[in-house]
Formats: structure tokens, C-alpha cells, sequence
């Protein structure tokens, strides 16, 4: 079956420039909704346990976890996937699962920006 109709160059590049800028949107979007679905991270996990992680950071043992301030919560860490005001959120540390926001653990870094 012939086409009949024909697509400029401009055409083409210019529907490239609208897909290429929706995609990391919809990216941002789809992730959004994935981390409100992990399941909590477990406080027997392994990791967890390796790391010092407590669902409350003011219930950090500070003798154990001298480094610890008490303004450190997993909602302003560097490594907590969620916005600073969601009550749980993804972590690069604990893959797969969500933290809370004012939990803690020994990988705590200040968020940047």
C-alpha cells in the first residue's frame, strides 16, 4: 500500500524533540508512583540490621551511632528516593523497599539542593 503523504524533515525532528522531553517526564511520574508501591524495609533485613537502620531517628542509640545528629532522618538524606515531605520513600541503600521519612541508618548524607 503506497503512502501518500510525506513528512518533512522538520516534521520529524520537531515530533523527536516533544517525544525525547516527555519521556523523562513520564519517567518521573512512573517512579513517583512506584515507590508509594515497595513494601516497607524490614528492620530484621540484614542490611538494615548491618547498617543501624531505625524507623525513628530519635531512637538512635547515639553511644552505638556517635556520628549521629539528630536532624539526620532519611527524609533529608542524599540517598532517599521520595520528596522531603513524603511520609515514606525509595532508598538506593535498601533497593526494593521504602524507608521512612524520619528513619535513619549509618549511610545518612545530607541531601544537596
Amino acid at each position: 500500500m503506497p503512502m501518500d503523504k510525506t513528512f518533512s524533515r522538520r516534521a520529524i525532528l520537531k515530533g523527536g524533540l516533544v517525544a525525547g522531553a516527555l519521556v523523562p517526564a513520564l519517567g518521573l511520574v512512573a517512579g513517583s508512583a512506584q515507590a508509594a508501591d515497595l513494601p516497607p524495609l524490614d528492620l530484621n533485613d540484614p542490611t538494615a540490621k548491618a547498617l543501624g537502620f531505625v524507623a525513628d531517628t530519635t531512637k538512635v542509640d547515639d553511644k552505638a551511632n556517635p556520628t549521629h545528629k539528630p536532624d539526620q532522618h532519611c527524609g533529608n538524606c542524599a540517598q532517599f528516593k521520595g520528596a522531603a515531605t513524603d511520609a515514606r520513600g525509595g532508598c538506593n541503600i535498601f533497593i526494593g523497599k521504602s524507608v521512612p521519612n524520619n528513619g535513619w541508618c549509618k549511610t545518612w548524607a545530607k541531601k544537596v539542593g
